[in-house]
């Protein structure tokens, strides 16, 4: 009778699990198809004249014209907003991953007082909201000169590390302690261990924050908006805010400008998507 009771509930969290996953497969099917329907309607847009956008929002372009693309490469800065962009996003991200590298490693494989208060220090970091911030940066880059300047917001976006140290933390504590034991007998020294040994055995997790990263700040919008005021150090995210404010004049040009900053997310994501996986699953996942 028992051993019946013990099957029959086998079975029953069996089912309920099979029901748990058939539902998140249906939710992460549907996201997908909807991301996808918008990709696809931002695209086709793109080719359209405003007149027919108005009647014409979810279907072929009747006519296909490069006209919204000639306004944003050939009438406007979009390219300088692009070079802005490519510059903030690629700086502020080598200069984080690698700071956050560093931090990450010295508070995991070395033993030091405050060591759990640095632990959570950066944890809290991924609480608070950067809103919060911005008026104490804002009045430091103005001291130092760097305000409305591309390298104060790079130094902005490299010291937004609390959630690339968090996870690199997890993946260097799981890391032997024979590693280190071995080049240090060979005469190698803590920087050479580091960046020689464990650096490179982090691969698949340092793609993983870097490409978060790179995407985060390729698509901000608050920070440069508060940090950049200037023409010359205007962003991608900027110049299609600027579109969207009159959007009944410039829709389709706007169409345009958001499928051109979509490209690079897009490329990023086909070439890297499996160092994403590796990063998840090989290291941002234990303990």
């Amino acid at each position: 009778m028992m051993k019946k009771f013990k099957k029959s509930s086998g079975e029953i969290l069996s089912n309920q699990e099979k029901v748990t996953r058939r539902l998140i497969a249906g939710i992460i099917i549907l996201y997908t198809f909807i991301t996808i329907l918008v990709l696809v309607i931002t695209f086709m847009n793109s080719f359209k004249t405003n007149s027919e956008l108005i009647g014409n929002l979810f279907g072929f372009p009747s006519y296909p014209t490069l006209q919204n693309y000639d306004t944003i490469f050939i009438q406007s800065d979009f390219l300088r907003y692009f070079r802005n962009s490519v510059i903030l996003s690629v700086g502020g991200t080598l200069g984080s991953t690698l700071l956050a590298a560093m931090t990450a490693y010295g508070i995991s494989r070395y033993k030091f007082k405050g060591k759990g208060f640095f632990s959570a220090y950066f944890l809290v970091g991924m609480m608070i909201p950067v809103q919060v911030s911005v008026l104490p940066l804002f009045v430091m880059l103005r001291r130092f000169g760097l305000l409305n300047r591309l390298e104060g917001l790079i130094l902005v976006y490299i010291a937004g590390i609390s959630l690339s140290t968090f996870v690199l933390q997890k993946f260097f504590r799981t890391l032997p302690q024979a590693l280190e034991e071995s080049a240090r007998i060979d005469g190698a020294g803590e920087f050479r261990i580091f960046w020689s040994i464990m650096l490179p055995l982090a691969k698949p997790v340092l793609s993983t924050v870097a490409l978060i990263s790179i995407i985060g700040q390729w698509n901000d919008f608050f920070m440069p908006m508060v940090l950049l005021n200037t023409a010359e150090t205007r962003t991608l995210t900027l110049a299609i805010s600027r579109y969207l404010a009159d959007f009944t004049r410039n829709m389709s040009v706007a169409f345009a400008a958001v499928t051109i900053t979509l490209i690079p997310v897009i490329i990023l994501y086909f070439v890297f998507n499996k160092q994403i996986v590796e990063g998840i699953t090989g290291g941002a996942v234990k303990g």
